[in-house]
Parts: C-alpha cells; sequence; structure tokens
C-alpha cells in the first residue's frame, strides 16, 4: 500500500494548464547532468549461460558440466579483453558484444549478489551472518533494490541516493529525480523521494479530460477536491500523492511537447526498447524540467527458466541486447553518452548443474552489465567464480555460486560517480563497511 501511495502513476493528460504551461520559460540549462538507468532482470537471469568461457580447457569444463543446456562453443561471441579471448557473450548479443570490443562503453561485472560480508563456502555451511531468504525470488529483488538484507525493507537505494543529492543538484529541479517506466518499484522510492511513475509511449498525466472548456473546469474541480481535508490519514495522503502526480504530469506533458523527435531508431514489439525509448524523450527534457540529477527504472521479465531455458533466454537476451544498442546510441544522438550509466541487476543467477525440464534453479551471484560512455568498458570487474560443483565458490553441489563482488559495493560505485558524498554511502549502503573497497573503479 506504501508503494502504491508514493509513486506518481499515470497514463495520459491535458497540457496547458495554468502556471505548468510555462514550464519551457522556466527552463535553465543542466550543464552538470547525470542520470542512472536501471534495467532489473526479472526471474533470475542465467548469467552462466550469458557470458561462457572459450578457451579450450573452460568450453570443456562449462559443456561437461551444464550438459543439454551448453552452448555450441562456434556460437559463442568472443570478447577480447587484454588481447586475448577467453570468453564470450551468448550468440544474442552481438550489439552489446560490438559496445563491449569496439564502443568500449561495456563492462561486465562478475558474480555480483547480496553479501552481508565476504563470504566463503566454509561460512555459508555454518550459516554465518547471510542475507535472509536467500534464493526466494520477492526477498531477493527487494534486496538487490534495498540492500537491506533482513527484515521489511522501507526504502530502495535509488530513492536514498536521491534524497542524499538533491540539496546539491536538484534544488530547483521541477519534476521527481526518478522516473519509473515499469511500474511500481521499492528501489525508486526514499525516505524523502516519491518517483514519478508512466506508461512507455503514453501522454503523463490524468485520463478522461481534453482541450474544452467543460474538461477543464471538471480537472480544476477534480485538483481542488484532492485538497479538501477529510479527516481520515489514509485518504488526505493518498489525495496528496494524486494531487502532486496530477501537476507532475501536467510539467511533464508540457516539456516533452517541445523536445525534437528522437531519431535513433528502437526496435519494435520490445517492450524494454519503448521503456528506454521513453527514458531517452525524458532525458532530452531535462533542461526544460530543470532537473541535473535523474534516476530512471526499466525492467525485462521471464528469467525464471525452470524449463525450456535455451530457448527462452536466448529471446529475451536479443530484445536486451537490442534494447540497450539503441538506448546507448540515443544518448549518443543527445550529446549525453558520458553522462548516462546504465546497468543491469537481476535478483539471483541460476544454477550450473541443469535441472529436470532443461531449465535451471535459482542460485545466487551472477554477472551483471554496466553501459555508458564514463563507464571504463572492454574490462571485467570481479572475480570469476570457480565453475565447479562442489568446488570452493559453490554452496553445495550443483553450481550455485557464492559471490565475490557485492551489491553494495557495486550501487556504491554508481553512487559515487552520481554525486554521493563518501561519508553519505554507509547510511544508504549498510553493509559496504564489511568490504575492503566502496569504489570498484568501473565509472570515470
Amino acid at each position: 500500500m506504501r508503494l502504491a501511495c508514493c509513486s506518481a502513476a499515470t497514463a495520459s493528460l491535458v497540457a496547458g494548464m495554468s502556471k505548468f504551461g510555462l514550464v519551457s520559460a522556466l527552463a535553465q540549462g543542466t550543464a552538470d547532468y547525470k542520470a542512472l538507468v536501471c534495467i532489473f532482470l526479472f526471474g533470475g537471469n542465467d548469467a552462466n549461460n550469458m557470458i561462457v568461457p572459450i578457451d579450450t580447457q573452460g568450453y570443456a569444463n562449462y559443456q561437461s558440466i551444464r550438459a543439454n543446456l551448453a552452448l555450441a562453443q562456434a556460437s559463442l561471441l568472443p570478447l577480447q579483453i587484454g588481447g586475448q579471448a577467453n570468453l564470450g557473450f551468448h550468440a544474442s548479443l552481438p550489439e552489446l558484444q560490438a559496445l563491449f570490443n569496439t564502443n568500449k562503453s561495456l563492462a561486465i561485472l562478475a558474480n555480483v549478489g547480496t553479501l552481508v560480508q565476504p563470504t566463503t563456502r566454509q561460512n555459508y555451511q555454518k550459516f554465518q551472518n547471510l542475507p535472509h531468504n536467500l534464493f526466494s525470488h520477492s526477498d531477493q529483488q527487494d534486496q538487490w533494490q534495498t540492500t537491506q538484507l533482513k527484515g521489511m525493507p522501507n526504502a530502495g537505494w535509488a530513492g536514498k541516493v536521491a534524497d542524499k543529492i538533491a540539496p546539491a543538484f536538484n534544488s530547483g529541479a521541477l519534476f521527481p529525480p526518478i522516473l519509473s517506466v515499469a511500474g511500481n518499484s521499492i528501489f525508486t522510492t526514499g525516505d524523502v523521494t516519491r518517483p514519478f511513475t508512466m506508461s512507455p509511449g503514453s501522454t503523463p498525466g490524468a485520463q478522461g479530460f481534453d482541450g474544452s472548456a467543460a474538461s477543464q473546469a471538471r480537472f480544476l474541480a477534480t485538483q481542488q477536491l484532492l485538497t479538501f481535508d477529510t479527516g481520515i490519514s489514509l485518504v488526505q495522503a493518498a489525495s496528496t500523492v494524486t494531487g502532486q502526480s496530477i501537476q507532475q504530469g501536467v510539467v511533464l506533458a508540457n516539456a516533452l511537447k517541445n523536445i525534437p523527435a528522437i531519431q535513433t531508431v528502437f526496435p519494435a514489439n520490445n517492450g524494454l526498447a519503448s521503456q528506454l525509448k521513453q527514458v531517452a524523450q525524458v532525458i532530452a527534457a531535462r533542461s526544460a524540467l530543470n532537473i541535473n540529477r535523474q534516476i530512471f527504472f526499466c525492467s525485462i521479465g521471464g528469467f525464471d527458466t525452470h524449463s525450456d531455458q535455451v530457448g527462452t533466454q536466448a529471446n529475451l537476451l536479443k530484445a536486451l541486447s537490442q534494447a540497450m544498442s539503441a538506448f546507448y546510441q540515443s544518448t549518443v544522438e543527445l550529446g549525453v553518452a558520458n553522462s548516462v550509466s546504465t546497468f543491469t541487476l537481476s535478483e539471483f543467477s541460476r544454477t550450473f548443474q541443469p535441472g529436470s525440464n532443461a531449465g535451471t534453479d535459482h542460485a545466487w551471484g551472477g554477472h551483471q552489465l554496466v553501459m555508458g560512455g564514463a563507464v571504463k568498458g572492454n574490462s571485467v570487474y570481479g572475480t570469476f567464480p570457480t565453475l565447479a560443483l562442489a568446488g570452493p565458490d559453490d554452496t553445495g553441489s550443483n553450481g550455485r555460486w557464492i559471490p565475490t563482488t557485492s551489491v553494495d559495493q557495486f550501487a556504491a560505485t554508481l553512487a559515487t560517480w552520481f554525486g554521493v558524498a563518501n561519508t553519505d554511502l554507509s547510511s544508504i549502503f549498510p553493509n559496504l563497511v564489511n568490504f575492503p573497497t566502496s569504489n570498484l573503479g568501473f565509472l570515470a
């Protein structure tokens, strides 16, 4: 209920209302602009088949254990790292391969996961200081989005980042610093910050109104009704949020009216691409919104591949690669490639050993991607697990890799680049103090 009240959910809007029609005239420059764009891969992406060893020994080991899930060696797309190609992308990721090898604007974060502290196989098997409810979709989704590894989470790390940077960077903003094009998410909710939520491709704002005088009167009456004191706290809070969302929708709609059409071609019939195109359009309107720091939340689902994994994941990764590549090109077009950092999250990877029905079970650590002009790309950050069942990085005997890099470290690196002071990191990422470094170095 709290998340529902926090989001300014919108769909279609009448523009040109009262003072909000003057957004363009009030706009100021945004020379120090930065944006973070999160793409959440819901269901638990199998990172073991997203990035595969292609050297002779490494591939033979992979093929032996993955059995019916092993991808053909000839199909894998080599990643050139330091003059060598020991790793390959899934065949569905040619656009991301080009961004990694040629453009050097894509990096890999190896074996990232939820961690209270650095953890070994021995620690795990003694149940020493572990995140609560490992391998649970809902719990791990919340933990990735909040870095709160036990109890009921109350705010997301993106929301808390927005809270911290607001006074220095967004004091004059006319619009919320966080926008979700993928529904309500705790990731976007701070202690103070509330996100704006919209459906990609729609006009933001309230539905059912047109430009006629009678419609305008109804619209103004609706806004006035939301200001009445009902005497009921929950109703009052909901009315306040709804009123704010209507006003914010007007601001965004007017800002979007005045931007040139984006020329980058986004792939059709691709839900994630539609979300990222909407993000690009809002970034293009940044000056009209008078905003210097923005965070966006996108998602793609379907990665819970307990069966028929090979075909399912191939289609999902194809959509991911094409959408991310188009979005990067749009940031180049807008002149903000160095100012926008895009990254993936997923609640966990999947077991290295196949399960029944040509699928995999829930696991733990997995690889993530980070993309942008500020990314020190063409590199792998962190440590790949030893791909051995019952090996030093396995929780048991079926290939659930214990993470070697924590989500706190990953997120803190993004937050530092975004402008969060080092002194504020510990209040956002409570487990960060347990790790030797807070900055993984993948952003310039």
